[in-house]
């Protein structure tokens, strides 16, 4: 694995090789990333149908977080048809792997503005979200970040501006939401890995979040497929 805590990698087989997390060798996510992109020919086109289908045909549940490690692989998402950012962020880049686009994972640390009381509880109070997760995509020549993570009818119902991807700019959290109130402030950049860090993650959570928010109850009900059904976190209010 290979990691730049600064700048962009070199393109090379990391970047493009399937792995445990990255998983695009199996029928689930190649299937995926072909119904996704359609017959398009052009490079740009392929990213950007890729991130609307996993941030719209995935919806976000942070009850989903877990320690084991299947739960961060991109076709165990598909199958749990639900998940948080982390996973997310590693279907995008297996599935851009998969029709050879060169990709890597990133990671933040946030401040959610907008977290709900329920969320907040399961965290201890906290309110920094360690390693928010995005895909990095190099696409013509140009390394572009994309953050797939809240599904449009969450935005909609949160109040939030969705984040939009054209495959030129990068496109992450917006920082106000659609009643220009503070919605996510991005607090520390830790670079870009190869393949999913699972061992820094799982130790910085354990660190830092109680055993609520990883150990809970919600986990068997999040790893349930719920296909286009709402999620619990979508019915809560900020």
């Amino acid at each position: 694995m290979e990691y730049l805590p600064k700048g962009y990698p070199e393109v090379g087989p990391l970047y493009t090789s399937a792995t445990y997390f990255f998983d695009f060798d199996v029928p689930e996510v190649q299937k995926f990333a072909i119904d996704a992109i359609g017959y398009t020919q052009d490079v740009r086109t392929k990213a950007t149908r890729l991130f609307y289908a996993v941030r719209d045909s995935i919806r976000y549940n942070p009850y989903a977080i877990s320690m084991d490690r299947e739960t961060y692989k991109a076709s165990s998402l598909i199958q749990a048809g639900q998940g948080f950012c982390l996973p997310k962020a590693n279907l995008l880049v297996a599935a851009a792997r998969s029709i050879n686009i060169p990709s890597c994972i990133g990671l933040s640390d946030v401040k959610n503005h907008l977290c709900t009381p329920r969320l907040k509880q399961l965290m201890g109070g906290k309110e920094l979200f360690l390693h928010h997760g995005y895909a990095v995509l190099y696409i013509n020549d140009n390394w572009v970040k994309a953050a797939p993570a809240f599904n449009i009818e969450l935005c909609e119902k949160f109040g939030v501006i969705p984040i939009e991807f054209d495959g030129k700019s990068d496109a992450l959290f917006q920082q106000f939401d659609a009643r220009n109130q503070l919605h996510m402030e991005y607090i520390r950049h830790h670079g870009v890995w190869s393949d999913f860090p699972y061992q820094r993650v799982s130790k910085d959570f354990q660190e830092y979040y109680p055993p609520s928010l990883y150990n809970g109850d919600f986990r068997t009900r999040a790893n349930v497929k719920i296909g286009r059904t709402s999620s619990d976190f979508e019915n809560e209010r900020p």
